[in-house]
C-alpha cells in the first residue's frame, strides 16, 4: 500500500511543520556523519604478511593513533574507573581479562586532584603480530608505569593478552 504524506500550507506565526518538539531551541546545525575508517582485506595478500588494519581516517597532518594509543586510553579509562570493566571483554584475551578485573578492583589510577592521562607510550615488536607496550600515566605530579601485550588475531583485531600496573604484584589464584 503506497501512502502519500502531505503537508499543510505554512501559518503566519507558526513553527515549520517539520518541528515537533517546541520546548528546544532551534538553530544548532546537524552534525555531519563520521568519516568510517577504510575496510582492509580480510585474506593476507601473496607475500604472507596480513595487512594492519587502520584505525581512523584523519586529515592530513593529524596525529594518527596506532592500537598501542588506543588500548592505553582504553585501559586507563577501566583502572581510573571512568570505563567498566566489561567494556575490555571484547578486546582482551586469554587471562588478560581476569588480570584486568583483579587491578580494576582497587581503581588504582583512581585520584581526587587531576584526571589521570597517558604521557607517553612505547613498544616492543618481539615477533610478527605481537606488541610489548608501555605506557606512562601520570595525574598531577604522580607518575605510574602500565605494561601490556598485544596480538593480532586471525581477524586481524588486535587484542589485549597481558596487563601489568607499576607496584607490587599480587599472587594468582591457583588453576583448580
Amino acid at each position: 500500500m503506497n501512502k502519500v504524506m502531505t503537508r499543510t500550507s505554512r501559518q503566519p506565526g507558526r513553527r515549520p511543520p517539520g518541528r515537533r518538539d517546541i520546548r528546544r531551541p532551534g538553530g544548532t546545525p546537524p552534525r555531519a556523519p563520521a568519516a568510517r575508517p577504510p575496510r582492509t582485506a580480510r585474506t593476507a595478500p601473496q607475500g604472507g604478511r596480513p595487512p594492519v588494519p587502520a584505525l581512523a581516517v584523519r586529515p592530513a597532518g593529524a596525529v594518527r593513533l596506532g592500537p598501542t594509543d588506543v588500548f592505553a586510553d582504553r585501559l586507563l579509562a577501566v583502572l581510573s574507573g571512568a570505563r567498566p570493566v566489561h567494556s575490555m571483554l571484547r578486546h582482551t584475551a586469554g587471562r588478560a581479562y581476569d588480570d584486568l578485573i583483579r587491578l580494576a578492583r582497587r581503581l588504582p589510577l583512581r585520584t581526587r586532584g587531576p584526571r589521570p592521562v597517558v604521557r607517553d607510550v612505547g613498544y616492543f615488536e618481539p615477533r610478527e603480530g605481537a606488541l610489548e607496550v608501555f605506557a606512562r600515566i601520570g595525574a598531577g605530579e604522580q607518575l605510574r608505569a602500565l605494561a601490556f601485550r598485544l596480538e593480532l588475531g586471525a581477524d586481524l583485531r588486535w587484542r589485549c593478552t597481558a596487563v601489568e600496573l607499576g607496584g607490587p604484584r599480587e599472587p594468582r589464584p591457583a588453576d583448580g
